[in-house]
């Protein structure tokens, strides 16, 4: 019977995966989201038939590069948000982290949306990690109790979009986080006039942000 457990990656294989994926985000945010591979490459150290072994198209190489900003930049503050003994601050630390790191590396999310990487499969880590922040919140009646996660998909997903109108760097994005937090309050909330219609999968269209250094 075949055995079709993959073998463990080399320690060296490791290190040029790193090495690829770090230097990949350093090219993005100084080149954008045109950046050569070749330059990714030349930049890691390795040449462009290691990088195509080891991610056979962009697409791919984009993937690792959000997974690895989700699990550096967001994953940790998550934690610590859960921590927080206040459920809405808790939550609120969580967003702006998560459009802080888009607005670090807006490049790459460009570059991901161009090339159709962005997709519910790829947000579905930081949306999973959220649901227990929203619960929280809603149990203390700080959050609104009608909330439901595709509310929160779409909702992220307009944050996100406010950094294709401005300049990132500049950090108005904070305006809209605190105008969604205060939208979340139950305090002045009016009652939501329809059940969330379903989120629709369109290919090549991104749904949700995501994901870290």
């Amino acid at each position: 019977m075949p055995n079709d457990t993959p073998k463990p990656l080399r320690a060296d294989a490791v290190r040029n995966i790193e090495k690829i994926v770090g230097a990949a985000r350093d090219v993005y945010a100084e080149l954008g989201p045109d950046a050569p591979l070749d330059e990714i490459a030349r930049r890691a150290g390795v040449g462009i038939a290691t990088l195509f072994r080891r991610f056979p198209d962009k697409a791919a190489l984009l993937r690792a590069v959000l997974d690895q900003q989700f699990t550096q930049d967001v994953l940790p503050v998550i934690d610590r948000g859960l921590s927080d003994e206040d459920p809405r601050r808790g939550l609120t630390v969580v967003l702006e982290a998560a459009l802080t790191s888009a607005a670090d590396e807006h490049h790459v999310l460009t570059a991901a949306r161009n090339a159709g990487v962005l997709s519910a499969e790829v947000s579905a880590r930081f949306f999973d990690a959220l649901d227990p922040l929203v619960t929280r919140g809603q149990q203390a009646g700080v959050i609104r109790g009608d909330l439901v996660p595709d509310d929160l998909k779409r909702i992220m997903s307009m944050l996100v979009s406010v950094l294709w109108t401005m300049d990132p760097a500049e950090e108005g994005w904070r305006r809209y986080v605190a105008l969604v937090m205060d939208g979340l309050s139950p305090a002045a909330a009016s009652p939501l006039p329809h059940p969330a219609p379903p989120l629709l999968r369109r290919p090549q269209e991104p749904s949700t942000p995501t994901s870290s250094r």
